[in-house]
């Protein structure tokens, strides 16, 4: 028989959900900064300025060797969240990627030191990619286990709209930067939002240190102990789980062919859209996110995690083929009117659930690893579907109903995952996980 979780202390959802918020959106400052120069910046400052389109799709390469890198830091720290709690591996992604994006922002330049600039600058993403791979899972297990088990799908939801208000301070940072006159916009300019990102690892610890360990952490270590191996129980027990993670976090194309795929190609010759109008698109985007998200979830708690997810994963499918043909039309209101729709408002459906929705799959006592091996793999192909991108568009990069096929292709696999898993919004939160669901102890009523 199943014992309920204890509740969090008073003010502890709170806290968690708030230092979630806040350690997302400071970490994927730093992640999506790299997105914007990858696609404006970094081809005429790391690689060969006398082929630009070669530059281009290598830049959006380095752009997906963090995803790649992703799998291997989910396996590592997914461990060790598992067997050490959720909060130390909070803190230590948060300071990692503090430290290696303030380091790209140092690095040498291609004309300074040749083709070494390139090898520090995968170096130094490789490290941004290993840290993503902890950071969102071990804040949706610390959210998901300190939230009240009928709001589950709310709490959880502030590690993506902190995601989301990290994408948006990147952008809202960059729009002044990418504005600078080219000389100084590729001198330094650039450098700045980097060097920027040393604030990370003070306010992310000072934020995180005093945050309490989950009470469903905390009550499997002191019951049963930790998992000696969680990779070999969650093989065992969840495989069929982490596979339909995998191809739910397919969606994450998404985002990555939105923010990056799409800026470049806004911004080619082919189609002459300004940098900073087409930087206000992804900002305005993530904006109408921010409420979007925490909605779609509140609903998530009310009707279920599948529907919701399946509005957000065949919607995108739909609306990000209509955002692509706006920018090929070159139609700014157009194109600012289906960025916020297909990005603000149809994505945040699947981007605000998939926290709950995920973390719910599995027990305790192997959720962080679950979720973060399952969600990495996937976020690999996301993360490549830029370059992929880039390639099916052709040689002059402007067939974007070919990258539309593509970016809908990416979208059926969450949908046939959302359509086989279970519904667990309504299961007690000492039973998620279980292959066979059973009924919550009861407290026994004692009669005089």
């Amino acid at each position: 028989m199943s014992v309920p979780v204890p509740q969090a202390p008073p003010g502890q959802p709170k806290k968690a959900a708030t230092a979630a918020w806040i350690g997302s959106a400071l970490e994927y400052y730093d992640f999506f900064i790299y997105g914007s120069a990858a696609a404006l910046i970094f081809p005429e400052v790391f690689f060969d300025e006398s082929d630009p389109a070669t530059a281009t799709l290598l830049s959006l390469a380095t752009f997906g060797v963090a995803y790649a890198a992703r799998p291997v830091g989910a396996l590592f720290l997914g461990h060790f969240g598992d067997r050490l709690g959720r909060k130390k591996i909070m803190v230590f992604t948060l300071i990692l990627m503090g430290v290696s994006t303030f380091l790209i922002g140092c690095l040498p330049t291609r004309d300074q030191v040749g083709t070494l600039a390139p090898v520090l600058l995968v170096l130094c993403r490789v490290l941004q990619g290993i840290s993503a791979a902890g950071e969102q899972a071990s804040a949706n297990s610390m959210t998901l286990e300190h939230a009240p088990p009928h709001r589950r799908g709310f709490f959880t939801s502030f590690t993506l709209s902190g995601t989301q208000g990290g994408q948006l301070l990147a952008t809202l940072v960059f729009i002044p930067i990418a504005a600078l006159p080219d000389e100084q916009l590729l001198s330094w300019g650039w450098r700045v939002p980097f060097w920027m990102s040393i604030a990370v690892a003070v306010v992310g610890y000072v934020i995180r240190r005093k945050l309490e360990e989950t009470p469903a952490f905390e009550q499997q270590a002191a019951a049963e102990g930790v998992v000696k191996l969680p990779l070999a129980v969650l093989m065992r027990d969840h495989w069929a789980d982490v596979l339909r993670v995998v191809a739910g976090a397919l969606v994450a194309s998404v985002s990555t062919i939105f923010t990056v795929w799409a800026l470049s190609y806004a911004t080619s010759d082919s189609v002459g859209m300004s940098r900073s109008s087409m930087l206000w698109v992804g900002a305005l985007a993530n904006l109408v996110a921010l409420a979007a998200i925490p909605l779609w979830a509140t609903l998530s708690d009310r009707i279920g995690r599948r529907p919701v997810f399946l509005i957000g994963a065949a919607g995108s499918a739909v609306t990000m083929f209509l955002y692509l043909w706006a920018i090929s039309t070159g139609s700014y209101p157009l194109t600012l009117l289906l960025g916020v729709v297909a990005f603000g408002v149809v994505y945040s459906a699947a981007n605000g659930v998939w926290p709950s929705f995920y973390g719910e799959m599995f027990s305790t006592r192997v959720r962080l690893s679950g979720m973060a091996i399952g969600t990495q793999i996937g976020f690999a192909v996301a993360g490549f579907a830029v370059t992929f991108a880039a390639q099916i568009a052709g040689p002059d990069g402007d067939d974007w109903s070919a990258v539309a096929l593509f970016t809908a292709a990416l979208c059926v696999p969450p949908v046939v995952a959302a359509l086989s898993a279970r519904e667990t919004a309504k299961v007690p939160t000492e039973l998620l996980g279980e292959r066979e669901p059973r009924k919550a102890a009861q407290p026994v009523k004692v009669t005089a």
